[in-house]
């Protein structure tokens, strides 16, 4: 009886815990369809001319389309070197792997503002401020752990002895690697890289350091759009990454769920 009490009072604290933080997505949602000038809510009425003047004005769609191909290419990216970085971590017998370990998960637990300051420090020493391969760097160093914990989850799940066979049947390493492991552990490695993407889809603070006029990225583009004047578009912008980002997230979600039925 106590053991089902507590199990009733866990989920009613965890349904709350998840209404409290979903609670300022279900104000963001409707002020996008406000038919007024200005960010009031509750909307007094209903109109979908800010989603309209998202996507017909330049400076959002440019931005939409920046964010994209950086979170595209970080994704790419960040999946190669997190899913080498795992298999080397996971079949390593050095006794520096933890170390190792902790290092790449680094950028995960400092303060994003902290890992901002030295980006720019870094990237300004070296000309790289503003420009589609810092971006590109600064991201996917934030996207590795990402990568590398779900990749790493399912290797620890994996057989070896499935790749010692393909190695007596004549493959060779790579081959074995790339035709029995990576199969095997793909439902982690697309986790990760829809993590990766989401990473740098959503990332702001290292983008507001390592910014330019030039490669405006969704995030730092609503970030000017709120702190000079409040139009409704940053609703919608904001509605429609909540969209993007949940998709992928189950996305995620899925895939692993499907590599814990198959494991």
């Amino acid at each position: 009886m106590r053991a089902g009490s507590a199990r009733l009072a866990l989920w009613a604290f965890s349904a709350l815990v998840g209404c409290w933080l979903i609670a300022p997505t279900l104000v963001v949602i409707p002020l996008s369809f406000t038919d007024k000038a200005s960010l009031v809510f509750p909307p007094s009425g209903w109109s979908t001319r800010w989603y309209t003047n998202f996507f017909t004005d330049p400076q959002w769609t440019d931005a939409l389309l920046a964010s994209l191909q950086v979170g595209v290419l970080v994704a790419v990216v960040a999946t190669a070197l997190g899913t080498a970085a795992a298999i080397a971590l996971t079949r390593s017998g050095s006794r520096w792997v933890k170390a190792s370990y902790g290092l790449l998960l680094a950028p995960m637990i400092l303060p994003t503002v902290v890992v901002a300051i030295g980006v720019y420090a870094l990237f300004l020493q070296y000309n790289l401020l503003g420009t589609a391969l810092g971006f590109v760097t600064a991201h996917t160093v934030l996207a590795l752990p990402f990568v590398i914990i779900p990749v790493t989850a399912s290797l620890r799940g994996f057989d070896r002895r499935l790749e010692d066979a393909a190695l007596i049947c004549g493959a060779n390493r790579w081959g074995a690697i790339r035709q029995v492991t990576l199969p095997l552990i793909a439902p982690g490695v697309v986790s990760g890289a829809l993590f990766a993407f989401v990473t740098s889809f959503d990332e702001v603070v290292v983008s507001l350091f390592i910014q330019s006029p030039y490669l405006p990225t969704l995030p730092v583009r609503m970030f000017g759009s709120v702190t000079r004047d409040t139009d409704p578009t940053i609703a919608a912008a904001a509605t429609l990454i909540i969209v993007f980002t949940t998709v992928h997230v189950l996305a995620a979600a899925f895939a692993t769920a499907r590599r814990n039925r198959v494991r």
